[in-house]
């Protein structure tokens, strides 16, 4: 018959390595696995294991057993996986790298305003309506019901408004595009 968790830690504590080993036979595949779900990686799951274990082999005379062996043992490897996951962001400041300006360059603004100023002006091409239906949904960022109800149209005229709208522009500002 199979000795209880606790019956095992009882004799662990008195030094008893032969607990130790049924202990560890009995719940190590599960903690390796859970580790290295965590981490992602097997070799740091195995260490994680092996320091549970001595955990629980240094602790064991304190061992109160309050809850299931296998929660313990599932919280202590979870802390010590957290600890590395941790340690793994943790970069030097010397190895940072230099902050980016988010800022964009003189040159892409500028890029930018020419692409809007031409996108402005086949936008006013456009017949009113179409202009209009986009100006309503893709700049005030109305959804077509707020929108066909402003124009006094049904949904489905709003969305075709739209899509003959948009093929409009994709066909006129194909050279922004394919740039």
């Amino acid at each position: 018959m199979e000795e209880c968790d606790d019956t095992l830690v009882r004799r662990i504590a008195d030094g008893d390595q032969e607990a130790c080993r049924a202990l560890v036979e009995r719940h190590l595949g599960r903690i390796v696995a859970f580790a290295g779900r965590t981490l992602g990686n097997t070799a740091d799951a195995e260490d994680v294991a092996q320091e549970v274990f001595l955990g629980l082999w240094k602790t064991a005379r304190r061992w109160q057993p309050r809850g299931r062996l296998t929660t313990w043992l599932h919280r202590v490897a979870l802390n010590l996986c957290l600890d590395r996951i941790a340690r793994r962001r943790e970069v030097p400041l010397d190895a940072a790298p230099e902050p980016v300006d988010p800022t964009p360059s003189g040159v892409v603004l500028l890029e930018r305003r020419a692409v809007g100023q031409r996108v402005n002006m086949e936008l006013a091409a456009l017949p009113p309506q179409q202009r209009v239906a986009i100006a309503l949904c893709h700049y005030q960022g109305l959804g077509n019901m707020e929108a066909a109800e402003m124009m006094g149209l049904s949904v489905e005229a709003l969305e075709s408004l739209l899509a003959r709208g948009r093929r409009t522009l994709r066909a006129r500002l194909r050279s922004e595009i394919d740039a």
